[in-house]
């Protein structure tokens, strides 16, 4: 099934300032590189900087803008940790790579705040993220995380709050405490998706936008040929991060994924102060619900709230309507504040909700499946692939280590079995 996006444009393009993109070309006849990277989001800008910064040749391929897919319409959170729990890492990889993975997942939000500085990059970074309890069994959950961070871990920048306290941060009576990491944040992620890509851009790398990828030849011997619509580029390493567009390029990887639809509002700016009372300190806020709530302050003084999926690939009926009223809920003061914005996008999802990192061949690399917690682990993505191609790949390999399979079902009933297991998950949260 073809992905289709709303039509609606997002807050994140109409605050992301047009004069910072310069058109690029599309590509046209042949290019020669030491590395292709098919790919304008998060992973790709990561891996052309990293690699252009090790004196590598790249050549970065785009199907539409730097920053079109999720990497630019996400919620923008920064989290440490992956989308599935430490405990299902250690089933699948033993104690000691998952206590690796994780160091990583922190290495993950320090490169990226690196990067923010080293490129200047003005993506309204903010820090402090909250998970939040809605139901009293939510309070021993967040207990029990904490003790895990703070004991098997080794991470002291999470602290418990009770209801009191969590007032601090979203002043909502809907939420009975929480779970603060001061090492995690928020950020514009168009803005830091397309910083990254002047970035790699600065290192040298060169990106063609409107230059979709339709397929590669990959000889032994003789290198990677990508071939476009217009023309080719012709490498010795080709590096994949489509994720959730990867399509038929690489069918043997876009089984192992299925691009879920997740969904965002924005209100219009809100009068002077009404912002700062309800999420006073800034932080970015979600709940611990199966399907989820997450909200910020934007720098204009917006709500950004997120909360709706579609494991259909159909966009919900009375979308912007059905997301208001699941705000106001948690914010009565807003009830008759106007939305401007609503949009979505397609993350990429794994069986396990695991990264899927690795090869398809000794020349070819990719990286996918970041499954909704990506937003700083893309950026670690690209540069653990780069020491790969470099031939220093026991960083990258810890992650190859993760046991992926094919979703069931196959094309025609992959998604309906998905949703049928979606509302078990639903029913759940609603007890």
């Amino acid at each position: 099934m073809r992905l289709k996006l709303p039509p609606a444009p997002s807050y994140y393009n109409a605050s992301s300032p047009p004069s910072l993109e310069p058109a690029r070309a599309r590509l046209a006849g042949v290019y020669e590189a030491d590395v292709a990277v098919v790919g304008g989001g998060l992973a790709g800008c990561s891996a052309a900087l990293h690699l252009a910064k090790r004196g590598f040749k790249v050549a970065l391929l785009e199907a539409n803008f730097v920053g079109f897919g999720a990497s630019g319409r996400s919620g923008g959170q920064t989290i440490f940790g992956l989308a599935t729990s430490q405990k299902a890492l250690a089933l699948q990889v033993g104690r000691e790579d998952a206590k690796r993975l994780f160091e990583m997942s922190i290495e993950a939000l320090d490169l990226s705040q690196a990067l923010i500085r080293e490129f200047a990059i003005d993506c309204d970074y903010r820090p402090n993220h909250v998970h939040v309890a809605t139901k009293p069994r939510h309070l021993q959950e967040l207990a029990d995380w904490y003790d895990e961070l703070r004991d098997d871990y080794a991470y002291e920048s999470v602290q418990l709050l009770d209801r009191e306290h969590v007032q601090a941060h979203v002043r909502s009576a809907r939420y009975l405490g929480g779970l603060i990491d001061t090492r995690s944040g928020h950020l514009h992620p168009l803005k830091f998706t397309q910083g990254l890509g002047r970035a790699a851009e600065s290192a040298g790398a060169v990106i063609f936008e409107q230059t979709q990828a339709l397929r590669y030849d990959d000889v032994a011997g003789a290198g990677v040929t990508v071939h476009c619509a217009h023309g080719e580029v012709r490498c010795r390493q080709l590096v994949l991060c489509g994720n959730a567009y990867i399509g038929a390029l690489a069918p043997a990887l876009s089984r192992r994924i299925l691009g879920v639809g997740t969904y965002i509002i924005a209100t219009r700016p809100l009068e002077a102060g009404l912002a700062r009372s309800l999420l006073p300190s800034n932080a970015a806020i979600a709940d611990i619900n199966w399907i989820l709530d997450y909200f910020r302050r934007s720098a204009d003084e917006r709500i950004l709230f997120g909360g709706r999926v579609s494991y259909s690939a159909l966009q919900p009926p009375q979308l912007a309507e059905s997301m208001r009223r699941r705000m106001v809920r948690i914010f009565p003061d807003l009830a008759h504040v106007p939305v401007e914005y609503v949009w979505g996008g397609y993350l990429d999802i794994t069986m396990s909700r695991a990264p899927d990192f690795g090869r398809l061949s000794p020349n070819v690399f990719y990286l996918q499946g970041f499954s909704g917690h990506g937003m700083s682990l893309t950026v670690l993505a690209g540069q653990l692939v780069a020491q790969a191609v470099a031939g220093t790949a026991e960083r990258f390999d810890v992650f190859s280590r993760l046991p992926h399979r094919d979703f069931p079902g196959g094309a025609l009933l992959r998604r309906p079995s998905l949703v049928l297991a979606m509302l078990y998950y639903r029913l759940k949260d609603w007890l």
